[in-house]
């Protein structure tokens, strides 16, 4: 039986990480695209929107390939919260999420290439902060340096000691990929994972 290439949307480590975990073979690619929010869009939107584009965006280089596009937004209090990118930013994300509870919104994509078929999902978690100070703030950023994840905190990192509950269906959705939802859209595409 031919298997279609199975191509990940991304240059993440984290989703990258989580891919492997199933033990298939597959490859990574960068997807070059604006992942700026629209005015207007919700958080499950904007994630949404951005996982569809990125798996789309590799179409023509993977022609009869499963590519899997999945994107990451972070809600707290009707704002959204992307990579912080630097320090800076990252002490301001982490000062006013402290104590609040955010809403992690992850979307998921498979585009099969060859059929044109596209399967996708919101996984939303939510993420209770502690009420850490400001010194905890300086030492977990100096520790872990987060600024390539939305919210800036990473839970399979020291950025779980700035957490006080997860609550959500699927644990690697938090991390970037819902695994869960994955392997339901591989066997929709008979897509053998045992």
């Amino acid at each position: 039986m031919h298997l279609p290439r199975l191509v990940l949307a991304s240059t993440s480590p984290y989703r990258k990480e989580l891919l492997e975990r199933l033990g298939i073979s597959f490859e990574t690619a960068a997807p070059d695209l604006d992942e700026s929010p629209l005015a207007g869009e919700t958080a499950g939107d904007t994630s949404l929107r951005l996982a569809i584009a990125k798996a789309r965006v590799l179409a023509n280089q993977y022609p009869d390939s499963l590519i899997i596009g999945s994107d990451q937004v972070a809600l707290l209090n009707g704002e959204q919260l992307g990579k912080p990118g630097n320090h800076e930013r990252a002490v301001h994300q982490l000062s006013k999420m402290r104590g609040h509870t955010l809403a992690f919104h992850t979307a998921l994509c498979l585009y099969n290439t060859g059929t044109g078929q596209e399967q996708h999902c919101v996984d939303i978690t939510r993420v209770t902060m502690r009420d850490y100070t400001d010194a905890e703030i300086e030492s977990y950023l100096l520790r872990e340096k987060p600024y390539n994840c939305a919210g800036s905190a990473k839970t399979e990192g020291l950025g779980i000691v700035m957490i006080a509950a997860i609550e959500g269906k699927d644990p690697a959705a938090i991390i970037g990929l819902p695994l869960i939802e994955l392997i339901t859209m591989l066997k929709n595409e008979g897509f053998p994972l045992l």
